[in-house]
């Protein structure tokens, strides 16, 4: 029996499908690694959950790949008599700021026998090592410095270790950094600051052809469509971050939300203003937003005749502007939904 030609490389293709139908890209808190991240609007988007990141899954299986390699370093300095504490390295600074560094050294790092010490383990490629080791991890990769000085600053921690790996030809590159305590708090700070923002920080730049934006995952969102896709908890005007690392929802008498429950939220989501293209007016309900789409306002939240799901609003604004009797019975009686983004006409 004859059998359907595949790609030469269909089994690989399968295998990178697999990771990119598993991956997630949220995270509940905002991670300690992201706070040297150069542009402030995107630490506020990943943490709100506005844009995901679509990595391919040659992409995920790489950083497979990088934690993996963990296993091995750690195994290295034992061998060289490092006593290391693989628990207890997560840091909490409150106001969603947390991580988890790669482990603790506590004794026996050599020349720096008796001092615990934060370690922190990348890997690079060999143009990415080659600078490392040209340059420093603070200049090269300043934002894994900024990691290590806030793993060092919530740890009690004076030095740290930046223990990296060359993919191409196993190199090994390590530095010993001491900790800047303004600097480190300073970054803490900042990632406070994000995260309790209410409203959307101004991109690092406004200029489509600046060269950090052209590389950034979210580059469609700040220079093209400046529209979310994502449903959630996060995105919603009614949710709210709170200082102890909760969201509450004004709707439910601020009620708080479960991280669970935040990646789908409730039928009454409501766009928040900075998530959208769109003018909003004002509202005789606080539980509702209006929208200026295509001259004509569109009020956003509960379902009902008239009134808009942020999925139908995301899918198809033009109908939801301009809406017709057909498609308002098919709302309302049997609980239809607007879809096909992009179309003129209504379609469920």
């Amino acid at each position: 029996m004859a059998t359907m030609p595949v790609s030469k490389n269909y089994i690989a293709e399968q295998i990178d499908i697999a990771h990119e139908k598993k991956a997630d890209g949220f995270r509940e808190h905002l991670g300690v690694s992201l706070l040297g991240h150069s542009c402030d609007r995107y630490l506020w988007l990943s943490f709100r959950w506005a844009i995901a990141s679509a990595f391919t899954g040659r992409m995920l299986r790489l950083f497979r790949r990088g934690h993996l390699e963990e296993e091995t370093v750690i195994a290295d300095l034992k061998l060289i008599g490092c006593a290391l504490n693989e628990r207890q390295t997560r840091v909490d600074f409150g106001a969603f700021v947390s991580g988890s560094c790669d482990g603790i050294i506590t004794s026996g790092l050599p020349g720096y026998e008796k001092h615990k010490v934060v370690l922190e383990i990348k890997t690079h490629s060999k143009k990415s090592f080659d600078e490392l080791c040209k340059k420093g991890v603070a200049l090269a990769k300043e934002q894994h410095y900024i990691q290590m000085q806030g793993y060092m600053l919530g740890l009690g921690a004076e030095l740290a270790l930046y223990y990296a790996v060359c993919k191409d030809d196993d190199r090994i590159h390590t530095e010993i950094i001491h900790l800047d305590r303004q600097l480190a708090e300073k970054y803490v700070n900042r990632g406070k600051k994000i995260a309790m923002s209410d409203y959307m920080p101004e991109p690092l730049s406004a200029d489509p052809s600046w060269y950090q934006c052209k590389m950034c995952s979210f580059y469609d969102f700040c220079h093209e469509t400046k529209l979310t896709q994502q449903i959630n908890c996060r995105t919603c005007v009614l949710s709210t971050a709170n200082a102890d690392s909760t969201f509450t929802c004004s709707k439910y008498d601020n009620y708080k939300i479960e991280p669970e429950y935040q990646r789908t939220g409730c039928e009454g989501h409501v766009l928040h203003p900075d998530l959208v293209p769109w003018e909003r007016m004002e509202s005789d309900s606080l539980h509702e937003a209006v929208y200026i789409i295509d001259g004509q306002p569109v009020r956003n939240g509960e379902p009902d005749e008239r009134v808009y799901r942020s999925s139908e609003i995301i899918a198809n604004p033009v109908a939801c502007a301009h809406p017709d009797e057909t498609t308002e019975a098919l709302r309302v009686v049997f609980d239809a939904k607007l879809v096909n983004c992009g179309s003129q006409e209504p379609k469920f």
